[in-house]
């Protein structure tokens, strides 16, 4: 049988497609993080855009390369390298299905890029109707998401292929949760593919003249919320089973991770109304239904969080730790491997209390549409998110191309971490305070005609400024490391961390890999919670929007 703690490297070729993902994930970090800088100094009223280039314009470039071109990117890379390690060598077939995939999602990437740099495209993140963007944008997303599903297929088909020669065995972990991550992809993402192609592309092209602005905007949040765990569950990969190695402990429980993403699929994709609690077109009562499937993605999150801090405190324990706190002194700070990942998992406390906050329908409506839900992504993803990836690249890209995590790029990396942590807490911090006086997202600089509220938000956005300038000499840092790591860094053997379950923690059940099951359920749940809304607000429309650009 397959170990899966055998000491082998990933596969030279699998190693390739993996680094092929990563080289467009950190040319994104640096796009995008540009785009945030201008963004924040814009805000700040202290600087202006040169050569005409519009603020609305790099608030699209900032959202869309570093929320969906960086996170998808780095995700399918990692979970490649991850099935490759734990699963075995990538099959050719695989293998072909994986470079297919990542060549289709660049091609996506460049043309959406492209449309809107030259400013045919300035719809932001969300693109939401009726702003109208070039029909070559909408054809570039279309061709990222399905890039996606054949690059998750090489995934599927290599799970399809260990189960086959492994019969009544539990899938090695990485795999499993590699293949969670895919499935909620493939299955939210139909959403954003429909309104793209069957609403937005025919409407962009004049083969309709108006759009159900409700219909896209639900399909969009569909979409839209489980896109959150897709970026969060490959952290949670790296939390439960690399960290446990790197600190020298063992994984807290096999089956507690394997239900907590479980969980996760289940309940992260029927829950997207919260992003939809102002709007109208929805009962009230398929809203309230759905701030409560949202608050029971909290209880797999409370279990991640009880069995990371398990995991640590017993291997503090082993180590002769005393006391409440004890074993934390026991951790292995001076290691970026870990140390790095953990400021993310630290920012992700308040992170998650601001999810909370913004799916209650009362407290919504005091934060939505302010820059407060802007901080709170930040805290999420640019944070717990990003800083675990950042993580990860330190023993996974010198692994990848055959060299060493040196000393110097071990401590440069912790620097990096503390950098990040500082400007996001100013820039994220701010955002949170001006939020709650009513400063609104999405906005470039204005005194709003001299208004006394809006002299309020002022010194945020100057704080907002200072952050992000901080977050930028990160990005810098980041990005030489990457470089050097990939390219410079000495030759040699870096290991690729997989934890091992602790002695006395209990099999896996089998019923974790019935997806019959799990799939089942999630489509259950699916159409309970969006059949009946879906049919009033194609019922009930109001009459359609025609597009509109404003810039």
């Amino acid at each position: 049988m397959f170990n899966p703690s055998a000491k082998f490297k990933v596969d030279r070729r699998d190693g390739k497609l993996a680094m092929a993902h990563f080289f467009v994930a950190f040319t994104a970090l640096a796009i995008g993080g540009l785009a945030g800088l201008l963004q924040t100094l814009v805000r700040s009223g202290k600087f202006e855009l040169p050569a005409g280039i519009g603020y609305y314009q790099i608030l699209t470039v900032h959202g869309v390369v570093l929320g969906l071109v960086l996170t998808t990117f780095f995700i399918m890379g990692f979970q490649l390298a991850a099935t490759s390690k734990t699963s075995g060598t990538l099959t050719n077939k695989q293998r072909i299905a994986g470079w297919a995939g990542f060549w289709l999602m660049t091609a996506g990437t460049v043309l959406a890029a492209v449309m809107i740099l030259l400013n045919e495209a300035t719809v932001l993140y969300t693109f939401y109707a009726p702003l109208q963007a070039h029909a070559l944008y909408y054809i570039g997303l279309t061709l990222v998401i399905v890039g996606s599903w054949i690059d998750g297929a090489a995934i599927i088909m290599k799970y399809a292929e260990w189960r086959r020669k492994n019969p009544g065995q539990p899938s090695p972990l990485l795999t499993f949760m590699s293949l969670v991550n895919t499935m909620m992809w493939i299955v939210a993402t139909i959403g954003v593919a429909s309104t793209v192609l069957f609403q937005l592309l025919p409407w962009s092209l004049g083969f309709v003249e108006t759009v159900n602005i409700g219909v896209s905007r639900t399909l969009f949040w569909y979409f839209g919320h489980p896109l959150v765990y897709f970026w969060l569950l490959p952290a949670y990969m790296a939390w439960y089973v690399v960290i446990p190695k790197v600190i020298g402990g063992k994984i807290f429980s096999d089956s507690l991770a394997r239900m907590s993403f479980i969980l996760f699929l289940l309940f992260s994709i029927p829950v997207g109304f919260h992003h939809q609690l102002m709007e109208p077109g929805i009962d009230p009562a398929w809203k309230f239904l759905q701030v409560i499937l949202t608050f029971l993605v909290v209880i797999p999150s409370l279990m991640t969080a009880f069995s990371l801090f398990a995991t640590f405190e017993s291997f503090g324990r082993s180590k002769g730790a005393t006391g409440l706190f004890g074993w934390v002194k026991k951790l292995p700070w001076g290691d970026a491997r870990f140390t790095v990942p953990f400021i993310g998992m630290v920012a992700f406390i308040p992170a998650g209390a601001g999810g909370i906050v913004n799916a209650s329908h009362q407290m919504n409506q005091v934060v939505h549409n302010t820059i407060w839900v802007t901080g709170h992504f930040h805290l999420t993803v640019a944070t717990s998110v990003v800083l675990t990836f950042f993580g990860v690249s330190y023993w996974l890209i010198p692994h990848l191309t055959g060299r060493t995590l040196t000393k110097a790029m071990n401590k440069l990396g912790i620097i990096q971490a503390v950098i990040w942590a500082i400007g996001m807490t100013f820039m994220s911090g701010a955002m949170h305070a001006a939020g709650l006086l009513g400063a609104p997202r999405r906005s470039s600089y204005s005194e709003y005609g001299g208004a006394a509220q809006a002299a309020e938000w002022i010194p945020y956005q100057v704080a907002q400024a200072i952050g992000g300038s901080i977050l930028f000499i990160g990005i810098i840092l980041m990005l030489y490391i990457f470089i050097n790591l990939a390219f410079f860094a000495p030759k040699g053997e870096q290991e690729f961390p997989v934890g091992e379950a602790a002695d006395e923690a209990e099999k896996a059940p089998m019923v974790f890999e019935n997806w019959k099951l799990w799939l089942g359920i999630t489509v259950v749940l699916i159409l309970f919670a969006y059949t009946i809304p879906f049919i009033d607000l194609i019922q009930n429309a109001p009459p359609g929007a025609k597009g509109y650009k404003l810039w």
